[in-house]
């Protein structure tokens, strides 16, 4: 039986502006991580909510269709949360979020093997403590990614928010950030966060760089893996294409890989080089729209060759 994920954390809806012309599209950092794994193949179980309106069935019907199941964390009274993203020139994205979090109702965690975490859903109140506690009480057996996803605006202050980051790497198998998040975590020692991540237990580091590519590292080897070039249309989603390609990279039809504690520079690249091609492939087209499997091992087949476009 291949490994079933529970990803944990906000589901919303972007509502992007692009040269003033708005649109909207099912989004949040934790949805676009359970979907793209959902799109990967993985059997995902996402928990969250949203409200019982027009946006939260588009919500439920885009899980859907990547095969995810829904597991509602409250009673969906209150109106599905909303981000505003506003498009540059350059593809980059920035935002304006209107969203609660309670995680009233815990899901259950039989038959999960990992369970990922991140973004506002780990730290906005009154949810994201609840969300530390489970995370915290999961029997050792259970993998544990983590992306913090940093959103100032919606975050406690920068000191609770790193003390909240060392506690979940505590317990996390594998922390993935932006070296953005690093800088905003420890203003000036953004090249110290991997060392100090990995001494708090967690066993895989990834640090993202956008078009300068990825370092990841483990208690014995570090390693930069280069992006892939690709023609970006918009950001929206690529460090959560990289954290489902990361996760989906650990994952075996067998069962979790769990040999996590000695991970060689050939095994850090490898499973880089599959995060970095998710990435590419999505940010080559609009909206968050991670890869299929099928379109993910035809590009790392092709390592030479431009990621697909089409959907």
């Amino acid at each position: 039986m291949s490994p079933r994920f529970l990803v944990i954390g906000e589901a919303l809806i972007d509502v992007v502006d692009r040269d003033g012309e708005l649109s909207r599209h099912v989004g949040g950092s934790p949805l676009n991580v359970a979907f793209g794994l959902g799109r990967l193949g993985v059997r995902t179980v996402f928990a969250t909510e949203f409200g019982n309106d027009a946006d939260g069935a588009a919500i439920a019907a885009h899980l859907a269709s990547a095969g995810v199941e829904i597991a509602r964390t409250d009673d969906g009274s209150r109106p599905t949360s909303t981000a505003l993203a506003r498009i540059g020139a350059d593809g980059s994205a920035s935002y304006e979020f209107d969203i609660d979090w309670t995680f009233r109702t815990a899901p259950s965690i039989d038959d999960v093997h990992a369970v990922h975490v991140g973004s506002i859903g780990a730290f906005r109140a009154p949810g994201g403590p609840r969300v530390l506690e489970l995370i915290e009480s999961l029997p050792s057996d259970v993998l544990v990614g983590f992306d913090p996803n940093i959103r100032p605006a919606l975050m406690p202050s920068r000191e609770e928010s790193r003390r909240l980051v060392e506690r979940f790497a505590a317990r996390a198998t594998i922390v993935k950030l932006s070296d953005e998040d690093a800088e905003w975590l420890y203003p000036g020692r953004a090249d110290e966060v991997p060392g100090i991540l990995l001494a708090q237990g967690a066993r895989l580091i990834a640090i993202t760089r956008g078009a300068e590519g990825s370092t990841l590292h483990s208690p014995g080897a570090s390693v930069h893996v280069p992006a892939r070039p690709t023609v970006a249309v918009d950001t929206i989603g690529a460090g959560d294409a990289y954290m489902s390609g990361l996760l989906a990279a650990i994952a075996a039809p067998s069962g979790m890989v769990t040999a996590l504690e000695e991970l060689t520079a050939a095994d850090l690249a490898a499973i880089g080089r599959m995060a970095a091609t998710s990435a590419a492939i999505t940010v080559g087209r609009a909206g968050a729209m991670p890869p299929t499997a099928d379109e993910l091992e035809r590009a790392e087949r092709a390592p030479n060759d431009p990621p697909p476009s089409g959907l």
